[in-house]
C-alpha cells in the first residue's frame, strides 16, 4: 500500500521524518511517499482528505476530525515557548494592531486569539514574515519555525512568546502541530503507521548527528549554524515527539476547548482525539 505523509520543508520535521525518507527503518510493507508544503497549505488539504498521513495544526484539527485522527507520535510541542510575536519596536499593546499571521488555521494564530483577541490579522506566507515587519507594512509578526531564534539577527524584538504566556497561565506545554492520520485506512494501516512514526522519531533521536545532517539542508536562515539547527530541532523533536505524555495530552483538549469557548474555533471538539484511543 502507498501512504503519502506530507509535512513541512523544515528542519524540525526533516529531522524526524529521516529515516522513513532514507529508508533506514522496515515500514512493514507500505510504500512511503514524502509531499512537502508549507503548514497552511497542508492545513488547507487535510480539509479535503488529501493526502494518507499529514503533518496539521492542532488548530485545524476540529475540522478535519471527520477524517483523521491524531498520531500519538510525530507532535511539536513547545515547553515553555512557541511561536513569537516580534516588531521592529515593542508596543504597550497589541490590541488593534496589524500582525502578520502565517495563516488562520495555524495554531500561532489560535494563541494569539487566545492572547489578544483584538488585532488585524494580515495573512502572510511564514517566510516573508520578518521582511513584512522590516517593511512597515504591518505593526508587528507572528513567526513560526525558524524564525523563533533567527529574528534578532534582523534587529526585531520580541513582543511576547506565545509559549511562555501559555505555560505561565495555564502550566502546561503548547501543543503546536501534529501527524494525522486517515480513517479510511483502517485500524490495522493505522496501527502500522503508528508504529512506524514512533520507530522514525526514537531512531532520529537514537542516530542524532546522521539525522542533523540530513536536517540542516531544510534550516532556512541556519544552513551555517549547526548549532542553532541542532537547537532549533531540540526544541520541537524530544521525549514528547514519541508521545505528548498525559499533560501534552491535556494540554491538547484545553487549547481547542478555549478556542471553541472563545469562538475561536466554529466547530465541535470531538472526543476522541487521538488514533491510540480508539
Amino acid at each position: 500500500m502507498k501512504i503519502r505523509i506530507a509535512h513541512s520543508p523544515d528542519s524540525d520535521d526533516a529531522f524526524m521524518f529521516y529515516p522513513l525518507v532514507k529508508g533506514t527503518i522496515d515500514t512493514e510493507g507500505l510504500e512511503i511517499e514524502h509531499v512537502l508544503a508549507d503548514i497552511e497549505t497542508l492545513n488547507r488539504e487535510a480539509l479535503k482528505g488529501t493526502y494518507e498521513v499529514s503533518a496539521i495544526s492542532f488548530h485545524a484539527y476540529p475540522y478535519v476530525a471527520d477524517k483523521y485522527l491524531v498520531l500519538p507520535s510525530g507532535g511539536s510541542v513547545g515547553e515553555g515557548y512557541g511561536p513569537v510575536v516580534v516588531a521592529r519596536e515593542k508596543p504597550e499593546s497589541l490590541k488593534g494592531k496589524r500582525i502578520a499571521v502565517p495563516g488562520k488555521l495555524t495554531t500561532a494564530y489560535l494563541t494569539l486569539k487566545l492572547y489578544e483577541p483584538e488585532f488585524e490579522p494580515v495573512v502572510v506566507p511564514f517566510d516573508r514574515i520578518i521582511e513584512e515587519v522590516l517593511k512597515g507594512s504591518v505593526d508587528a509578526g507572528l513567526v513560526i519555525h525558524e524564525g523563533q531564534l533567527t529574528y534578532p539577527d534582523y534587529g526585531l524584538v520580541k513582543v511576547v512568546d506565545l509559549g511562555e504566556w501559555w505555560k505561565e497561565e495555564y502550566g502546561l506545554p503548547l501543543p503546536l502541530g501534529c501527524n494525522v492520520v486517515r480513517k479510511d485506512l483502517g485500524k490495522e494501516t493505522i496501527k502500522k503507521i503508528e508504529r512506524l512514526m514512533k520507530k522514525s522519531v526514537e531512531f532520529s533521536l537514537r542516530e542524532r548527528e546522521k539525522a542533523l545532517s540530513y536536517a540542516i539542508d531544510y534550516a532556512r536562515d541556519l544552513e551555517e549554524d549547526p548549532e542553532r539547527t541542532d537547537r532549533f530541532v531540540g526544541m520541537y523533536v524530544n521525549e514528547r515527539t514519541i508521545d505528548y505524555g498525559p499533560d501534552g495530552r491535556e494540554a491538547v483538549r484545553l487549547l481547542l476547548r478555549l478556542g471553541r469557548e472563545r469562538g475561536i474555533i466554529e466547530v465541535d471538539i470531538p472526543e476522541v482525539i487521538f488514533s491510540d484511543e480508539i
